[in-house]
C-alpha cells in the first residue's frame, strides 16, 4: 500500500494499472514474493526524471505482459488464501451424518417396517407466512395401549438446534434399538422388553426442520429456525429478558413468547401427552442439566432430589463422571431466558425436566461451529451414540422402576382413586381431580386474556376520570353574558 501511494495518480493508464495490483496484494509480505520492488520503485524514479521514459518503457509488449502477469498472481494469491481461510473450517461429514430429507426417509422407512411398534404423525403450523413441520414417532410395545394412562410417558426432544446434527443422529439410534432393529451390547434383551412394556415414548427427531436446512445450505453457525428466532429462548418462563452478555444473533427470542410455529406445536404435544419425563437434547458440551436455567438455582423439594439422584447416576454409568451436573443456569456460566426445560417444569408441570448436552469439542475454534457440535470422525461418533443410547435406556428402566413401585404402594383396584403417576412423582398423593377438564394452554390463554382486559380497564378509567373532572372543571366557571352590559 505504501509503494501504491509512491505512484503518482497523474500516471494514467499504468497508474490505474498499479492501483489495482497494490489493491488485490493485501499482505505486503506476499507482494515482496511476488514483485521485485526495488523494479517498481526504479519506475517511479524514472517518472520523476522524465515520464516520457516510463510511458516508452510501457509502449513495449513485454512490460504490458508482465503486468498482466503480475496482476493475476496477486489476485490468484488472495483468492487462494481465502479458499485456504473456508478450507480450515470442517465441513459436515456425509459419510457420517444423514442430510435431513435422508434421515427423516430412514426414520419413516423404519416405522414402515415396526406398525407393531411405533407409529408416526407429521404436525404443521405457521405463523405470518412462516410454516414449520415437525415429525412425532410414538413408540409403544402394543400401539393399542398408547393411550393407557397408567403407562409412564416420556418425551424427547432433537435437534432444537440446527447445527447440532449429532442429536438427531442419536434420535435416529435410540429407535432403531426400540425397535429391536438394532442393540445395545451390555443390555439383556428380555430386561429390555420387560421394561419397554411399561413406557410410552415420544421422540421428536427433528424439531428444527428449517434451521437445519440453512446449516445443510452452508451456515454451519445456524442454531436458530428458519426465521432466525431461537426456538430455546421462545418460551413463556422469563421470555424476553437480556443478560449483560446478550447476543441478538444467538439468542433472538421471538416477537413474544410462543410466536414460532416449531414452539407452538412442541407446546401443544406437552399438554396433550402430559409426560413424567421431558428431556431436550443437544451438542456443545457434556453436561446432565435439571430445571433452572433462567436463575443459579434447583428447585426446592422431592422432585429436584430425585432428578439429582437420576443425573448423577447417568454420570456415573455413562459419562465416566466427566458431565456437569445442575442446574443450567448455575453449571453452564451463563442464564439463559425462555427455555424448553424451565417451561415444562414450571408450566406444563412435568416432574422431572432435563437438558442433555451430548458432545462438545473445547478445543474447536468458535467459528468452527462443525467440528465444535458434532464428532468428526467415526471411532468418536459411534461412541457419542452408544454411550448416550446406553444412558437413554436407564432412564427408561427408572421410569419402569417408578411405575413398579406405584403399583405395589397401591392396589390395582385403588389406583383410579388417585393421580396416577403425575402426583406421585411430584411427591404428593391426592384425591382424583377431573384433570383432563381444562387444559394447561386454555388457562394460560385465559390468564393472558384477563391481562389484556385488565390493562384496557386501567387506561379506559383513566380516560373516563379525565373526562370527568375536565367537565367538572368547566361547569364551575361563572357565568358570563355574550351581552355587553
Amino acid at each position: 500500500q505504501r509503494l501504491a501511494d509512491k505512484v503518482p495518480s497523474s500516471l494514467s493508464l499504468w497508474g490505474k494499472v498499479f492501483d489495482l495490483i497494490f489493491l488485490h496484494c493485501s499482505d505486503e509480505n506476499e507482494m515482496k514474493r511476488k514483485i521485485d520492488r526495488r523494479f517498481i520503485y526504479s519506475l517511479y524514479l524514472q517518472n520523476q526524471m522524465g515520464r516520457h521514459r516510463l510511458l516508452s518503457l510501457s509502449s513495449s509488449p513485454s512490460f504490458f505482459i508482465l503486468i498482466l502477469s503480475l496482476f493475476f498472481a496477486c489476485f490468484s494469491l488472495v483468492n487462494g488464501k481465502s479458499n485456504l481461510t473456508r478450507r480450515s473450517f470442517t465441513s459436515i461429514n456425509r459419510d457420517l451424518y444423514h442430510t435431513s430429507e435422508a434421515l427423516m426417509k430412514e426414520i419413516k422407512a423404519l416405522v414402515h417396517r415396526q406398525p407393531d411398534k411405533l407409529s408416526l404423525e407429521t404436525i404443521r403450523s405457521q405463523n405470518k407466512g412462516y410454516h414449520a413441520e415437525m415429525t412425532v414417532v410414538t413408540y409403544c410395545r402394543n400401539r393399542k395401549e398408547i393411550d393407557d394412562r397408567s403407562k409412564f410417558r416420556i418425551l424427547l426432544s432433537f435437534g432444537q438446534h440446527g447445527r447440532e446434527l449429532i442429536t438427531s443422529e442419536l434420535a435416529l439410534r435410540i429407535l432403531s434399538i426400540l425397535s429391536e432393529e438394532k442393540f445395545l451390547p451390555s443390555m439383556d434383551p428380555i430386561s429390555l422388553k420387560n421394561t419397554l412394556e411399561k413406557l410410552v415414548i415420544k421422540v421428536v427427531p427433528m424439531e428444527n426442520l428449517n434451521g437445519r436446512k440453512l446449516v445443510e445450505a452452508g451456515d454451519l453457525c445456524e442454531r436458530r429456525n428458519g426465521r432466525g428466532v431461537d426456538l430455546n429462548r421462545n418460551w413463556s418462563v422469563d421470555w424476553g429478558k437480556k443478560e449483560k452478555d446478550y447476543d441478538p444473533y444467538e439468542e433472538n427470542p421471538g416477537t413474544a413468547p410462543f410466536s414460532e410455529p416449531e414452539t407452538q406445536i412442541m407446546r401443544k404435544l406437552s399438554i396433550s401427552f402430559e409426560p413424567h419425563v421431558w428431556v431436550n437434547v443437544h451438542s456443545g458440551m457434556e453436561a446432565l442439566f435439571m430445571p433452572y436455567d433462567h436463575k443459579n438455582t434447583t428447585p426446592d423439594g422431592l422432585p429436584s432430589h430425585r432428578m439429582r439422584l437420576m443425573l448423577e447416576k447417568l454420570n456415573h454409568l455413562h459419562c465416566e463422571d466427566r458431565c456437569m451436573v445442575g442446574s443450567g443456569g448455575g453449571s453452564v456460566g451463563y442464564l439463559a431466558h425462555g427455555t424448553a426445560t424451565d417451561y415444562m417444569y414450571d408450566i406444563a408441570r412435568v416432574p422431572m425436566a432435563f437438558t442433555f448436552e451430548i458432545y462438545g469439542d473445547g478445543t474447536a475454534s468458535s467459528k468452527d461451529c462443525f467440528k465444535m457440535f458434532n464428532p468428526i470422525d467415526l471411532a468418536t461418533f459411534n461412541g457419542v451414540l452408544n454411550d448416550w443410547s446406553a444412558a437413554f435406556f436407564t432412564i427408561f428402566n427408572m421410569g419402569s422402576q417408578q411405575l413398579d413401585e406405584l403399583h405395589q404402594k397401591f392396589s390395582v383396584s385403588n389406583l383410579d382413586k388417585w393421580v396416577s403417576m403425575d402426583d406421585y412423582l411430584n411427591g404428593y398423593l391426592m384425591e382424583r381431580k377431573n384433570r383432563y377438564g381444562k387444559k394447561m394452554e386454555v388457562l394460560e390463554l385465559g390468564m393472558q386474556e384477563i391481562r389484556t382486559y385488565f390493562r384496557l380497564f386501567l387506561l379506559s378509567s383513566v380516560l373516563l376520570m379525565f373526562m370527568f373532572c375536565s367537565r367538572i372543571s368547566k361547569s364551575s366557571r361563572p357565568i358570563v353574558s355574550a351581552m355587553p352590559l
